[in-house]
């Protein structure tokens, strides 16, 4: 798994790519833990390229939506492909994450 991070527009966008499972999800958090801790972060999670999401990676995505809503933050994941789409669907993450 890699990520990449650009500021756009007042938004912070992490591209992800690759496969987010147990292996990889440590290192998803701690690219994304220091900026949903931010006050009134923007964060945009650009998952075009994510091929993959084990429930290691849905903890961190959950833990990631606490913290931004605690700092009145927005998080929003964009580009999912329809694979992790459907793993949010059945898992339920899709009634509380902005999936666009």
């Amino acid at each position: 798994m890699e990520t990449t991070i650009t500021k756009i527009e007042g938004k912070t966008v992490v591209a992800i790519e690759g496969r987010v499972d147990t292996a990889t999800s440590n290192e998803l958090n701690e690219v994304l833990a220091p900026l949903a801790q931010e006050r009134n972060t923007n964060l945009v999670l650009d998952c075009e390229e994510m091929e993959y999401i084990s429930s290691s990676g849905l903890r961190v995505i959950l833990g990631i939506q606490k913290t931004i809503d605690a700092n009145a933050g927005t998080l929003e994941l964009i580009n999912v492909q329809e694979a992790v789409k459907s793993v949010f669907n059945i898992t339920g993450f899709s009634n509380f994450l902005d999936i666009k």
